[in-house]
């Protein structure tokens, strides 16, 4: 790891750490920057998951005040998600190298999609707290099993995870917007931080490259508040998605010529 590696890892986690906290999609910074020092793309993955861990550790602990009264919510979501990412890193592990470098540009295709499409989050608040209002009811019963979905694609790869599980979590339980948001922050953090565990102990993580990755994700999971409050979210989010498209279209040249 050389030291102009090393800056431009710490840049790319702080990058990483913005993008996640405007559009959800932090990989779409920190992974190609892994792969830009070397490592190959399961190795890039996997030291990237243990690297954001601590982008969870950040958006959580700022979200203290949403979380108080969701203990009873919260314990039936974080089994799914730690089930959840633990078969995600599985799924993982189980996956061939070229396989995987096939499948990554489509992961992070359909993630940009899904971020330039997506409905704001504040209008998915309000159709979730309408259908709530409209028809009064405990969480659906629904709500671990999709959990648990969607943190297998967290534990295997992650790209937008973070959006998927707060549209699911605003619509599902009518909660606002600050509220949802926290238990995205605890629930996806759960899901990720098994899937690294199970990294640390079952797979080859660059530490050289988590190190200042993970120091970026920390300093920007910081800022990203800050910006978010006042950044035009609609025109960021246009940008972050198109450049993720660009470099889906990038890394399947790559990976199928």
């Amino acid at each position: 790891m050389t030291v102009l590696e090393f800056a431009l890892l710490v840049l790319a986690g702080i990058g990483a750490g913005l993008t996640g906290s405007i559009a959800g999609l932090a990989s779409l910074v920190s992974y190609p920057a892994l792969l830009a020092t070397g490592l190959p793309p399961v190795t890039a993955n996997v030291t990237n998951t243990v690297a954001l861990v601590l982008n969870s550790v950040g958006s959580v602990s700022a979200s203290q005040p949403e979380l108080r009264r969701q203990g009873r919510r919260l314990l039936p979501l974080g089994v799914a998600a730690v089930l959840g990412g633990a078969a995600g890193a599985v799924l993982l592990l189980l996956t061939p190298s070229e396989a995987f470098e096939k499948l990554v540009p489509w992961l992070i295709g359909a993630a940009a999609l899904a971020i330039f499409l997506q409905r704001p989050p504040a209008e998915l608040a309000l159709a979730g707290e309408r259908e709530q209002a409209a028809h009064p009811h405990g969480d659906p019963r629904w709500l671990p099993l999709g959990t648990f979905v969607i943190s297998i694609y967290g534990g295997y790869f992650g790209a937008a995870a973070g959006v998927l599980m707060l549209a699911m979590f605003l619509l599902g339980t009518g909660e606002g917007l600050p509220r949802g948001n926290a238990m995205k922050n605890v629930i996806l953090g759960v899901a990720n931080s098994v899937a690294a565990l199970g990294y640390v102990f079952f797979a080859s993580v660059a530490w050289s490259a988590a190190l200042p990755l993970a120091i970026g994700c920390l300093l920007g999971s910081a800022a990203g508040p800050w910006v978010v409050r006042r950044a035009p979210q609609a025109a960021l989010r246009r940008v972050i998605a198109l450049a993720g498209l660009g470099l889906a279209i990038h890394l399947g040249i790559q990976a199928y010529t």
